[in-house]
């Protein structure tokens, strides 16, 4: 992969002067974040997976969470008002989100969907999600990230 290499979410960081530091790997199969956070060094409580789910109302949102962490579902509905969620089924994925597995970000999705980040990314002056393809990382600040998505801190883990 050439490092130049753009993602969806870089130009979206890029057109909105969002500092970012861009990083690269090697990556033949995505089993899960902390597969590669393994793989790549670095600490599952600053890397941070994105799920989409959507709600009884038909809606969708995003959560974005430290990679190791399991979402609570019923407070994450209450986050976003929704009566109960499911998580978007793999297939799905990038219908919903222009992203395929492994790749996804809140950062650039086909649409903008709510999205609300679980409150412990606040406690680091970087943290690390996934660069909108397979082999891609994005670091930059949690409230970068917030301003990114118009999203929001919350308590969203079990």
């Amino acid at each position: 992969m050439k490092k130049e290499t753009k993602t969806n979410a870089m130009r979206m960081l890029d057109k909105e002067k969002i500092p970012y530091q861009p990083f690269y790997y090697e990556c033949d199969e995505f089993i899960d974040g902390v597969h590669i956070a393994d793989m790549l060094g670095q600490p599952y409580e600053s890397s941070f997976k994105t799920l989409v789910m959507q709600g009884k109302s038909k809606n969708y949102f995003v959560f974005v969470l430290p990679i190791a962490e399991e979402v609570d579902m019923k407070k994450a509905a209450r986050v976003v008002g929704e009566k109960a969620l499911e998580m978007v089924h793999v297939k799905d994925i990038q219908a919903v989100t222009g992203y395929i597995r492994g790749g996804v970000t809140s950062i650039g999705m086909k649409k903008r969907y709510p999205t609300v980040i679980h409150e412990s990314a606040k406690t680091f002056d970087t943290i690390i999600v996934s660069g909108g393809m397979l082999g891609t990382q994005i670091h930059l600040k949690p409230d970068d990230l917030c301003k990114a998505v118009n999203g929001k801190f919350e308590d969203i883990i079990q």
